[in-house]
């Protein structure tokens, strides 16, 4: 364990974070998502929420400032219904260090699975909300300055 990081980030995830490049996306995927179909690089994180693990990563993760929409979410299938406090979750877990961000892009069941089929990495979670995908864009990280 590390200072400073949340316990909840593995080292395999703490270590994919960081081999990721501007432009790069990482899945954070529910418990029902067929990761191991779609992405070969796919990362356990059994019995943690989604929201809980956003909180955890975004600390150490840039988001992409160059794209209208660094996060994307499955949109519902015709005939389902969106739980909206499954988003207010996230967002209000990214508002905890990216509160400029105030909005979710949604992205057709198929196209979602092909971006997470081209992604860096997939994250199985414990999540199982319906619907509770997310994928985030990794963007340039800021210049370090020891102080």
């Amino acid at each position: 364990m590390l200072k400073g990081i949340s316990p909840i980030v593995s080292p395999e995830l703490l270590k994919t974070l960081a081999e990721m490049g501007h432009g790069d996306e990482i899945v954070f995927a529910d418990a029902h998502f067929p990761a191991s179909s779609v992405n070969p690089h796919v990362i356990r994180a059994d019995g943690i929420r989604i929201a809980d693990l956003l909180r955890a990563v975004l600390p150490l993760f840039e988001l992409d400032a160059y794209v209208p929409h660094p996060l994307s979410m499955m949109a519902a299938v015709e005939g389902d219904i969106l739980d909206p406090a499954v988003e207010q979750s996230y967002m209000k877990a990214v508002a905890v260090t990216n509160s400029s961000i105030q909005t979710v892009e949604r992205v057709e069941r198929f196209a979602f699975y092909e971006r997470a089929r081209k992604a860096f990495a997939v994250v199985i979670t414990g999540e199982t909300a319906q619907y509770g995908n997310i994928i985030l864009k990794k963007g340039v990280t800021p210049p370090y300055h020891a102080d």
